[in-house]
Parts: C-alpha cells; structure tokens; sequence
C-alpha cells in the first residue's frame, strides 16, 4: 500500500480502515517530526507532540473535507499541538527543590520570563505582519507554496509534497515570489 493515494487512504480510514490511516501515519510521521522538533526543541516534547496529533487526527479524521491535502491538514494540526504545549509549558514554570541548598533558601525564588523585551516582540510582530500583506499581494499560485515555506520551514521537497506540486514547478514559484516580494520588503 506504499504505492495508494492520500486520497485513497484518507477514503479509506474515513471508513474504519485503520491499517489506512496507520499507512498515513508513517508516511507523514518524518515530515511532522521535523516541523514540530523545530518548534519544541526537545525530542521528548516532540515525540508527545506528534502522539497527541495523530491521536487528535484520528478521532476527527471523518471531518477531515479534502479541500487541503491530507500533510498540510495533518501538519496544522501538528503545529498548533505543539504551540498549545508550549503555551501550557509557560504557565507552569517550575523550579525544583531538590536544586535548591541552604544559601539559595534563604532568597526569595524568581522566574525569569524568557522572552525579549517588549520593542523587539512588536517590531517583529509588524515585521510579520508586512511580510504577511506582501505575501497576501502575490497571485494565488506563488502565494499557496509561498505561505507553505512560511508555515512550515521545510525542504523543497517537503513543501511540493504539500502543494501538490513537482519540485521544479516549486522552486520555480518560489523564485518568482522572491522576486516579487524583494521590492516591496526593502523598503521595511
């Protein structure tokens, strides 16, 4: 079944074929490693993080409508796991006792928030945002494998995967967006 069609599998696990969707499981699992590693930084993190995807994607995989590709509907959802586990990791700071000696007891305990300061979080926020409107300003065929790149940070290999595209035809469009967009970014 290595040969079958997302489409296929997809149909195909929508319809209690669980060996389909453990096929779709392995076939993506490298991609969603790679995507969700760079977010967490952490193996283990990780490794939770695509647990609780593919989890999540099995119980909803009969909303899953098609009108992306499976990877990128897989790898969304990836993502935004391992964003939420970020955010819960933030509000429970610990500290452990056992790191703790006599001198250190006697100090008050502080946490370090890790982020940057405040004026370097808005100016890549606005960064962000114009690169975004630039990308918005581009046509549909170089804005889809132009926001893939963005998102996902991945080969170009990985993101003609998702665009459903041959790879020449993406660095192809790639090229084209970089082009169009060199311009307008400059000015910022």
């Amino acid at each position: 079944m290595k040969t079958a069609s997302d489409e296929f599998l997809v149909a195909t696990a929508q319809n209690g074929g669980n060996w389909a969707y453990a096929e779709l499981c392995e076939r993506y699992r490298p991609l969603m490693f790679h995507i969700v590693h760079r977010i967490t930084r952490n193996s283990h993190d990780t490794e939770d993080v695509i647990q609780d995807t593919l989890l999540k994607a099995f119980v909803h995989i009969r909303t899953f409508d098609g009108r992306s590709a499976f990877s990128t509907w897989l790898t969304r959802i990836a993502i935004n796991s391992a964003l939420m586990m970020l955010r819960k990791r933030k509000w429970h700071l610990e500290a452990s006792l056992d790191d703790c000696d006599d001198a250190n007891l006697r100090r008050p305990l502080e946490i370090t928030e890790p982020s940057n300061n405040p004026e370097e979080h808005f100016l890549r926020i606005e960064m962000q945002l114009r690169v975004g409107q630039a990308i918005h300003r581009l046509s549909p065929r170089l804005r889809k494998v132009t926001e893939i790149r963005r998102s996902h940070d991945g080969s170009i290999k990985e993101i003609a995967v998702m665009a459903g595209l041959s790879v020449s035809a993406t660095k192809s469009r790639l090229s084209r967006a970089k082009m169009k967009l060199r311009q307008p970014l400059e000015r910022i």
